[in-house]
């Protein structure tokens, strides 16, 4: 027999009075929406910053349309959060069509992938996320599906091996990858377009987050949108997690509406400092000048004394860093720049003094 759940009362060991006046003075919760949660746009007006792509696709929708055929093969690459997905889901709803979602790491062997091929319907779009992660068997399955809308099934074994080509609808294959450099030549060349997307500048980002607190139903003032989009790192997926982050400190702690003083203080809480990094990358910084005195030095020594994983540096906290300019990897390894010291407020080291060959040739005689 199941034993009853027992679920917890705030207001137990309050007095009646205290109670009383505790759920007197709380808000009435607002019903919930769940078009509030919807914070990708819908529509390619709705998109904001990636322009250049944004237009390429809305020149590839119009003829699309004019024709009355399906979207070409579409490969979107670059790095998480920049809206990858977003842009299929916008694809989608121009055109009303169908929409399947799948990743690479879920189709294991070619039957993995079938009924995506042979289900679609007539001008509807698949989105591959991850495609790169895509095992050379199945990429190879569907080369025939990209190129001549058809699936090549091979039945028996041996002699009496028999090929059957199965038509399949015209519909549009979208690939998303943040390593396109691990796709093969002959799947990339298969894609009639290929998009990448790049960070996103201060003001795009702010556009973004005062549009989706709107959609979130929450009052921000511009200045806080703009002190949020320098915290950000030039992602959307990062400013929207951020946002609902301050959206939740306001409402707990102040009267909902998110000011200036109000950001400041949620993401200082986070530990996110104003170019963005949290405390693992300053963890990560101060490190590489306090005990290896600036580099350069190993990735692999780094990881040892902060007895954090390789992966974890190269894969997390680098990339940003690199970036941003605080760190260049040399061939000797990786050494701090004169942002990082400033940023972090060490005083930097004197540069040592060239010494040329002729020099040390003379040193050998004194």
């Amino acid at each position: 027999m199941r034993e009853r759940i027992i679920q917890g009362n705030p207001d137990e060991g309050l007095d009646p009075e205290e109670g009383k006046e505790r759920e007197a003075d709380s808000r009435q919760p607002r019903a919930h929406d769940p078009a509030d949660d919807r914070l990708r746009p819908q529509r390619l007006s709705e998109v904001v910053g990636q322009r250049s792509v944004a237009e390429r696709l809305s020149i590839a929708l119009l003829a699309a349309r004019k024709r009355g055929e399906p979207l070409p093969h579409i490969l979107f690459d670059g790095p998480p959060g920049l809206g990858k997905t977003t842009f299929a889901t916008v694809l989608h709803n121009e055109l009303g069509v169908e929409l399947n979602i799948t990743s690479g790491a879920a189709l294991d062997k070619k039957m993995d992938v079938m009924p995506y091929l042979t289900n679609a319907a007539e001008g509807s779009i698949l989105f591959i996320d991850e495609i790169h992660r895509l095992p050379r068997a199945v990429e190879e399955f569907i080369y025939p599906v990209m190129e001549d809308f058809r699936v090549d099934v091979v039945l028996g074994e041996g002699m009496s091996a028999r090929t059957i080509n199965l038509p399949t609808k015209k519909f549009t294959i979208i690939g998303a990858t943040t390593r396109s450099g691990m796709l093969s030549g002959p799947l990339r060349e298969r894609f009639h377009m290929h998009e990448h997307l790049e960070f996103y500048d201060r003001e795009d980002l702010a556009t973004i987050i005062t549009v989706n607190a709107q959609k979130l139903r929450t009052k921000i003032s511009l200045e806080a949108a703009w002190e949020l989009s320098g915290r950000c790192r030039g992602t959307p997926r990062i400013a929207n997690a951020r946002l609902r982050w301050v959206r939740d400190y306001a409402l707990a702690r102040a009267d909902g509406d998110v000011t200036t003083s109000i950001a400041r203080d949620a993401l200082d809480m986070q530990e996110i400092d104003t170019e963005g990094l949290d405390k693992q990358d300053r963890r990560y910084l101060e490190t590489l000048i306090r005990v290896f005195h600036g580099g350069p030095t190993g990735v692999e020594a780094i990881a040892a004394t902060m007895n954090v994983a390789v992966d974890t540096l190269r894969d997390e906290v680098e990339p940003y860093l690199l970036r941003r300019e605080f760190v260049v990897r040399t061939p000797r390894g990786r050494q701090a720049c004169s942002l990082a010291y400033r940023h972090l407020g060490i005083s930097e080291p004197e540069p040592e003094p060239t010494i040329s060959l002729l020099d040390i040739q003379r040193k050998l005689f004194d």
